[in-house]
């Protein structure tokens, strides 16, 4: 692992170009104030071949970023506790903490060198305090490489964003920037009720996971690999998604690693969904706040899951999402509101959490993703974009997502204890797909 250094230069305070509305509130949903414990964090890599990024303090980058604030008075707000220990946001355009910094190499080195413990350094980040008065719930941070590579590191509490929504606020600010109209406007319409749905989730934890160290690593598969992939699956099959072989591969090669957690011999895969597009109403895709299932996957063995056909298991997966129905969904999110499920309950881990992001990718382009649409200057593309989640505990996390490839490539982000990342590393049933693997943590070989 290289000793790459990132410094802090400067810290700023960014409002929007125009006041917010005295006295403007947004109430927090229970399926946002479920994610509390959590945060999250996504990087955005570029080469920065025109030099967007010389000079944050005065150039039209910031400019740009106050301009579409003010479309987002959530995101320059600052939050407040109500009654019953909820929170709410206060639209009082406190600002976005902007922090700029450099590294002490290029991108292409930091990518190919980096592990994933450092590549924190590129995100600026604080727990929230007991009273969040002036504590910002996003931050940015705008790294600089040697050579001109910029990396943009965007945080905030998952209470108050998903992954879908905090990707399309960045995208929003790249299409402010280039002077386009805005593809995702923000929308800040609360879920409805739905008190007829009263039935018991199927995955709702009550109680932290115990904690283990962690690692993490970073797979890209390409678009060829994929393809083929998913035609040695076809027979069981026919309609896999890169999602459904990847996740099935990943958790069939972590269970392996460890016997099954019960007396009947099962195997759990929470599996993590975007339900925007799953509701008759669909939300719209920058629908602000979260919209996201948790849903329990199980799988009988007799035999170590290791030697199980992995086109049952990808098929397992696809059957198991292509099942998902609103009134799952929305008695899930009912039954959080009668729970009071806070800010110290883990989502993701208690059992192994994997995160579909196939809803990312573009219907009319197969090539186009939501991350990798966030072009400054509507020219340059992201050479890669990370995604984490904070706080991740227990059994550890995949994260499937689009990659700059585009099409069926896939980048696959693992978080599990140190001693499974380093099985997973020379895994031969992984390895033989001939992966990429990056910012990958050096973990010792037992």
């Amino acid at each position: 692992m290289s000793n790459f250094k990132v410094t802090l230069n400067s810290k700023l305070t960014v409002v929007s170009s125009r006041p917010v509305s005295s006295g403007k509130s947004h109430i927090l949903s229970a399926l946002d104030h479920s994610l509390g414990y959590h945060s999250l964090h996504i990087i955005f890599y570029y080469e920065n071949e025109d030099n967007l990024f010389e000079s944050f303090d005065l150039d039209p980058l910031r400019e740009s970023l106050s301009e579409v604030l003010t479309l987002y008075p959530t995101v320059t707000g600052r939050l407040a506790r109500v009654l019953n220990h909820d929170f709410e946001f206060k639209c009082n355009d406190a600002g976005v903490r902007v922090i700029k910094a450099t590294v002490d190499t290029t991108l292409r080195q930091w990518l190919s060198s980096a592990s994933g413990s450092q590549e924190k350094l590129l995100i600026a980040w604080d727990d929230m305090p007991h009273d969040p008065e002036t504590w910002s719930p996003f931050r940015i941070q705008i790294n600089s490489f040697e050579g001109g590579g910029v990396a943009i590191g965007l945080s905030c509490s998952h209470m108050v964003a998903d992954l879908t929504c905090a990707a399309s606020f960045f995208k929003s600010w790249t299409e402010a920037h280039s002077h386009i109209p805005i593809t995702h406007p923000p929308s800040f319409t609360p879920l409805p009720n739905h008190p007829n749905a009263h039935s018991l989730p199927p995955y709702a934890p009550t109680s932290s996971p115990i904690t283990r160290t962690m690692a993490t690593a970073t797979f890209k598969f390409s678009d060829s690999i994929i393809k083929q992939c998913l035609s040695k699956v076809n027979d069981t099959c026919p309609n896999a998604t890169p999602f459904d072989f990847l996740s099935a591969l990943f958790w069939t090669r972590i269970a392996r690693l460890k016997p099954p957690k019960s007396h009947d011999k099962t195997h759990s895969l929470s599996i993590c969904t975007d339900f925007r597009n799953l509701l008759k109403a669909s939300l719209p895709t920058g629908y602000f706040g979260n919209a996201l299932h948790f849903s329990m996957l199980t799988h009988n063995v007799d035999e170590p899951m290791e030697s199980a056909h992995l086109g049952g298991i990808v098929s397992l997966v696809h059957k198991h999402l292509e099942g998902l129905r609103e009134e799952e969904i929305w008695s899930n999110v009912e039954w959080l509101k009668s729970q009071e499920l806070r800010s110290t309950n883990c989502m993701y881990g208690p059992e192994l959490t994997c995160v579909c992001m196939e809803h990312l990718m573009s219907e009319k382009d197969h090539d186009q993703s939501l991350l990798y649409a966030a072009m400054f200057n509507n020219k340059e593309r992201p050479a890669h974009v990370s995604c984490r989640v904070g706080n991740v505990e227990g059994e550890g996390l995949i994260m499937v997502m689009p990659s700059s490839e585009g099409g069926l490539a896939r980048t696959v982000m693992v978080m599990v204890a140190e001693e499974e990342l380093a099985e997973l590393r020379k895994d031969e049933a992984i390895l033989q797909l001939e992966p990429t693997i990056f910012l990958a943590d050096c973990v010792v070989d037992n």
